[in-house]
């Protein structure tokens, strides 16, 4: 599994024109499946990402995990995470899980994490075509992959 974490004033995802999930501060996961991930890579990745110090204590110093400043989550499904640009200009999603696989540990992904944090987890919609509205804050934007465990 692929994640990129964006720390966040504010975010949005609208599906056919209705929000399918708001947040204020806190964290948008774009999260992209691979072939051969399992629910292993969804448990370490959603310890990692709720314990990742990337928040401010009270001298701006990057200190705090996303519940301890009690941040909100909004998940995205995003298989183009997982692209291959190695051949030609096109890219390639051959890793990227196809929907039945990856479905079920997209929804695995978001209960774990709102199990874990006790969060009311927002998300967008699988396979959906969506818009999605971000304030960066900072920026901070950070790639996690559940494969290199870094």
């Amino acid at each position: 599994m692929r994640v990129v974490i964006q720390r966040v004033s504010s975010a949005s995802v609208e599906v056919n024109g209705r929000i399918s999930g708001r947040i204020g501060a806190g964290a948008l996961l774009l999260l992209g499946v691979e072939n051969d991930d399992s629910q292993a890579d969804a448990d370490w990745l959603c310890q990692k990402i709720l314990n990742l110090r990337i928040y401010p204590d009270e001298e701006g110093k990057m200190n705090r995990n996303i519940m301890e400043c009690g941040g909100e989550i909004l998940v995205v499904s995003q298989f183009t995470l997982l692209a291959s640009t190695k051949k030609g200009n096109r890219p390639s999603f051959i890793r990227s899980a196809r929907p039945e696989f990856a479905v079920p540990l997209y929804e695995y992904f978001i209960r774990q994490i709102t199990s874990l944090s006790g969060m009311d987890v927002q998300t967008g919609e699988f396979g959906a075509m969506m818009h999605v509205q971000l304030v960066n804050e900072g920026p901070v934007t950070i790639i996690i992959d559940s494969r290199l465990k870094e």
